[in-house]
């Protein structure tokens, strides 16, 4: 059973620029990494590009589905349900490329923070509301009141008629 696509996430060529950034950082900061900057760097052409087609989001009717890896594949699906938080991160760094990081936490989780991390999603403020809109409607059963409020407003509505019908009857008595 194949679900309704909803949205795919595309990546910002510049996360490579900033994933290498990174490495020269960490490197540099380590000063036992820069003689590994002779092979690292590369290294790091050679396989950068690879990583990030490799990488993939996709936002489906019940479920986030996240894959990535280019030696060990991993492929994660999260139901929409589940996730209770939708973190947007852009550090000094990021807002030098205009990248972000969206952290996806869900509900039962045993480990402290994300639960998956992507970095570079294009347009990532549209992606997270697409999330979480699709988790709304999920939980609201595909209509904009929830089903519990639902039968409130129906029994409300049908309370407020009879008492305007009593007011009619009170008004024609006068």
């Amino acid at each position: 059973m194949s679900e309704k696509i909803i949205l795919n996430a595309t990546f910002d060529p510049a996360v490579k620029t900033y994933w290498l950034i990174n490495l020269l950082l960490l490197s540099t900061i380590t000063v036992v990494g820069i003689p590994f900057l002779i092979i690292s760097i590369p290294l790091f052409f050679l396989i950068s590009s690879k990583i990030l087609a490799a990488m993939s989001a996709t936002v489906t009717e019940r479920k986030l589905v996240v894959k990535r890896g280019v030696f060990q594949k991993e492929e994660k699906s999260i139901p929409l349900e589940k996730i209770t938080d939708v973190a947007m991160v852009q550090g000094p760094l990021m807002r030098l490329f205009n990248l972000y990081r969206l952290s996806f936490e869900t509900a039962g989780q045993s480990a402290q923070g994300a639960l998956v991390s992507l970095i570079g999603i294009n347009d990532a403020e549209t992606f997270r509301e697409t999330i979480l809109a699709q988790k709304d409607k999920l939980l609201t059963g595909n209509s904009e009141v929830p089903k519990h409020e639902n039968n409130d407003l129906k029994t409300l509505i049908e309370s407020v008629k009879r008492i305007e019908l009593l007011l009619e009857k009170a008004l024609k008595e006068q």
